[in-house]
């Protein structure tokens, strides 16, 4: 293919799309890797055969051959492993979007620019229909262990803390409360998914929920352990809360294509406000009881 008479501006555009290009090649090859169903793995080793596709074409119409970026390759399969296939996929297609804005910019420097976009388009459709991960299909039961714990234990840790101001008490009766609360919830969802019925495991819905919910309660607890004021703890402990649902719902965001903001500030505003009342009715017990620890 006969170079076009680009500029050096336009050039530098595509050789970025070329690197792009052979870049997801490679994530989505280690990707497949790592599926194990045999029609999952088939839909991301032929994505990343147009990949590499597409890498080529750029690389006749620029004339020069890049690298992949094996940082960007590394984090993403280190996703994947981590945070699932789905999560990865999806927060890599959501960076294509915006290489399909442009190519349509350059529609009429480059020819085949077309086939380009619509493959694009293709892929995000592809994956949407292919990938069913065990762990989505248990969101709701994670929901259920990481908003049970999040609302019960940082209001029962700001009660506490002001009716006790004892760090290591704090610690040790919001752990005994937490794994309480987390094996209760875990055997209330076995026995709700069982009787549900939607084709769930309700051994594997329990463990969901349990562990979901003891993870919380020791992200929330250990502030304790390792800090001596009180207060700060629990400025600490807040702060991990806040965290803990920015992420857990942004993973749900990509992963099931969920508005992001609304959810967050709805379940970090229950959380922060449940905190406010428990610290409340502790100064109010401390008042009435006349509690000095």
């Amino acid at each position: 293919m006969a170079e076009p008479s680009l500029t050096p501006q336009e050039k530098q555009t595509l050789l970025a799309y070329q690197r792009d290009e052979l870049t997801e090649h490679h994530i989505y090859t280690r990707l497949a890797r790592t599926v194990r169903e045999s029609q999952n793995r088939a839909v991301l080793e032929r994505i990343a055969a147009d990949e590499l596709r597409h890498s080529r074409y750029w690389s006749r119409v620029t004339g020069e051959e890049v690298r992949p970026d094996w940082l960007r390759v590394w984090f993403y399969t280190l996703t994947g492993r981590v945070l699932g296939i789905t999560f990865a996929v999806k927060r890599m297609e959501r960076g294509e979007e915006g290489a399909r804005d442009n190519y349509a910019r350059i529609e009429g420097i480059v020819p085949g620019i077309e086939a380009i976009a619509r493959d694009e388009k293709a892929h995000e459709e592809a994956l949407l229909a292919m990938l069913d991960e065990e762990r989505l299909r248990y969101t709701g039961s994670i929901v259920l262990g990481l908003n049970d714990a999040l609302v019960e234990l940082t209001g029962a840790l700001a009660g506490l803390t002001f009716a006790l101001q004892n760090t290591q008490l704090v610690a040790m009766t919001g752990t005994i409360t937490g794994i309480a609360a987390a094996l209760s919830m875990a055997a209330s969802e076995y026995l709700s998914t069982k009787a549900e019925g939607d084709g769930r495991d309700p051994l594997r819905a329990s463990l969901y929920t349990g562990i979901a919910y003891i993870f919380t309660v020791l992200a929330l607890v250990l502030p304790y352990l390792l800090l001596k004021s009180p207060y700060l703890c629990l400025a600490t402990t807040l702060a991990v809360a806040v965290l803990i649902i920015a992420f857990f719902n942004y993973y749900i965001s990509v992963a099931r294509d969920l508005p992001f903001r609304r959810r967050f500030l709805e379940m970090a505003g229950l959380s922060l406000a449940v905190a406010a009342i428990s610290f409340g009715i502790g100064v109010l017990m401390r008042t009435v009881f006349g509690v000095e620890v």
